[in-house]
Parts: structure tokens; sequence; C-alpha cells
């Protein structure tokens, strides 16, 4: 009963949080590409494209730093407390957004989603949470659960979008902020009250002495953070770019994007729930497989045919989802002495920084054709496949080598 009110505290958690980080994506390239000026889209007379992939960069970059920091600060003060604190904090940035929204301010706007950004990267506390409590199968079937939470957020927030964007352009976003203010609620309601840990003085010495990115200190961590980014590079070109492909290739609006993404995020959701059922095969050689699925998904979209392009984009779900319910229990049962928060941090922080590089990378390559973004994010996807079954050769090697001696 104990296990089952934690693993339902940090699915609901999750649910609610990543539904307040989905409602603005199928609002920001109609806003940004649809030819009507405003005062987002014509600040300081840049392209529109380029102040989209600034806006959808800024968002990651307070991710990039809010996953590094916030898993090694719940490890110093606790997870509850963390949990509530980014929650409340996401949800006067979602407020702050608004706002901006309302004010047609650029920088304002990208202010409130760097803040917002920041204070979402409790992804790392829930995973840290489950990987504490939990062991064995149940840790890896409680971790594919929670990217269940997760994705089905995401498809939850561009229904929400759907559903309120007839109400004002920055009704999805108030309805964000109350979202994140229940998930407060609820985590200080279902959580027990955790003992601080005394190892430091100060949030600012594990800030600036424990984040995740120390990890990469290790040859085999730094080797995971490698081929990591290299997929979440591939996945976040698609992420980013795929609603921008459907406004320029099938004349989509942000409508129409949100009921693509959610036929999407609900395959992902449905395969998140059997995702973590034990296996005889290696998890290096299932993480493999599932990148060169997503590999091929990516670079259907990236070969510009609207009916296979839309195809692809809702069975995408099905290996990324297969793939986030491998690695994450893999990285918790290999690299857990590194403390699990500081791990699952890591894994946080590679998303954002790939987020962080693709939405740059990609609104450069967009100016020329948006299908080269694509594109490149299928052959890094492919590059991260080889690695991970190159390195699952090599392990297998290596136990086969000990096993004869």
């Amino acid at each position: 009963m104990q296990h089952a009110l934690l693993i339902a505290a940090a699915c609901l958690m999750a649910l609610l949080s990543t539904v307040g980080a989905a409602l603005p994506y199928p609002i920001l390239p109609p806003l940004f590409a649809s030819g009507v000026a405003n005062g987002l889209n014509s600040f300081m007379d840049l392209p529109p494209k380029s102040l989209l992939g600034v806006a959808l960069a800024i968002n990651p970059l307070g991710l990039l730093i809010g996953s590094a920091v916030l898993g090694p600060l719940s490890d110093r003060f606790g997870r509850r407390p963390m949990m509530v604190l980014a929650s409340l904090g996401a949800a006067c940035g979602h407020g702050l957004s608004a706002l901006a929204l309302v004010a047609e301010s650029y920088p304002l706007f990208l202010f409130a989603r760097f803040a917002t950004g920041l204070l979402e990267g409790r992804s790392a506390v829930a995973r840290a949470l489950l990987a504490d409590h939990l062991s064995g199968q149940l840790r890896l079937r409680a971790m594919s659960w929670l990217n269940g939470a997760f994705y089905l957020g995401w498809l939850v927030g561009p229904l929400m979008a759907a559903a309120t964007l007839g109400f004002g352009l920055t009704v999805p976003f108030w309805t964000a902020a109350a979202a994140l203010l229940l998930s407060a609620l609820l985590v200080a309601l279902a959580l027990p009250r955790e003992a601080a840990s005394t190892a430091t003085t100060s949030w600012w010495q594990v800030a600036r002495d424990q984040h995740s990115l120390n990890l990469l200190r290790h040859d085999e961590l730094r080797r995971l953070f490698i081929v990591q980014l290299a997929l979440t590079c591939g996945v976040t070109a698609f992420y980013e770019f795929y609603p921008l492909w459907l406004v320029e290739v099938a004349a989509y609006d942000a409508r129409g994007i949100a009921w693509m993404t959610a036929a999407m995020c609900a395959v992902m959701t449905a395969v998140s729930l059997f995702g973590g059922r034990p296996s005889a095969i290696a998890p290096l050689r299932r993480a493999s497989w599932n990148a060169m699925g997503v590999a091929c998904a990516v670079g259907t979209v990236a070969a510009g045919n609207a009916s296979f392009g839309m195809a692809a984009i809702i069975l995408f779900g099905v290996p990324m989802s297969c793939y986030n319910a491998v690695v994450p229990g893999w990285c918790a049962e290999r690299f857990g002495d590194h403390g699990q928060g500081a791990v699952m941090g890591l894994l946080s922080t590679t998303f954002c920084l790939a987020n962080i590089l693709m939405a740059v990378a990609g609104s450069l390559l967009a100016l020329v054709d948006t299908r080269l973004v694509l594109g490149l994010g299928a052959l890094l996807a492919a590059w991260a496949s080889w690695r991970l079954q190159g390195w699952h050769g090599e392990m297998a090697a290596s136990q086969a080598s000990e096993a004869a001696r």
C-alpha cells in the first residue's frame, strides 16, 4: 500500500507538471509563422523563425539549469519540499507568460519561459523519489509508469490547449498555473516529511559543488552523456520542429497541431503501460533498437510526404516510450551509487541541453528548409543507436571474459 501511494503521488505530480509544459507548443508555431505581424514575431525586425527558435530554446535553458541542480538539491533537502517549491514557482512562471502575451512583450515572454523551465526541472526529483524507495522489477515498472504519466501530460496539455484557446490566447497558461498549484497541494498531502541531510551546509554549496554535470568525471557516465545527447538531439529536433512542419506542409493551425500531438502522446502513454515489463533482451540492446526506431520515424517526417509524415509523427511514440522505459531504470541500477537525484538529473540535463542545441541550430536550418532539421535529428538518433549497440557488445564481451576466468 505504501509503495502504491508513493508511485501514485509521483505519477500524478508528473502528469500535472507536464500538462503545463505541453500547453505552449501547439500555440507558438502559428503565433510566429502565420505571417500576421504582432509584437512577438516582429521584435527588432528579426526573422520570425529565428524568434521562434529562441523562444523554443529559452525554456529548455532553464530546464537545463534546473535539472542539473534540483536533483542534487533534493538529495540534500528532501524530495517533498523541492517538488512543492518548484511547482509553486513554475505556476507563477506560467502566469507571467500569460501577462507577456497580453502585453505582446517578447523579452518578458522569454524571461517567463526561462523562469518556468528553471523550476520544471523537477522531473529528476520524481525519478529519484522512485529510485530511492523501490528496487528490482518494481522499480523498472514504476519508472515506466512514471514515463507514462509524463507522456499523458503531453496528451492532456495539447487537448487542454485546443479546448481553451477559444476563450483566449492566455487561458491555456492560466490553466497550466492552476494545474501546477494542484500538483503542489497533492504532493504536500501525499508524501511524508523528510529529514534533511547534514552532508552540506547550504543550497548554494549543493548547487555549486554537487550538480549533475560533476558525474561527467566518470568515464562510463561521460559515455552515457554523449550517446544520450545524440539521441535526445534527434528527439528534440522532432519535438520542436514537427509543429512547424505541420504548419508548412499540412497547413495545420494551433488546434490541428494540438490534436496531432494528442494522438502521438496517446500512443506513447499506452505503450508506456507495458514498456517496463521484464525482458530477456539486454537493456542496451533494447535501447539501441528503440533508438533506431526513433531515427526511422523522424527520417520519415523529414522526407516531406504529408500522409506518411503524419503517420510517422503518431507512431514515433512507440520506440520513444520503449526507450524511456528501459534507460532510466538501467541507469538507476548501474549508477545509483552516485546518488539517484544526481543520476536522474544528468538524464534530464542532457535532454535540456539537446533542446537548446537543436532549437538554435534548427532555427538556422529552418530558414532554408524545416526538413533539414528533421533530417539532422534522424542522423543523430541513428548514430546513437549504433553506439548503444557497440556498448552492449563491449559489455557482453567483458562479461564473457570474466566468466571464462
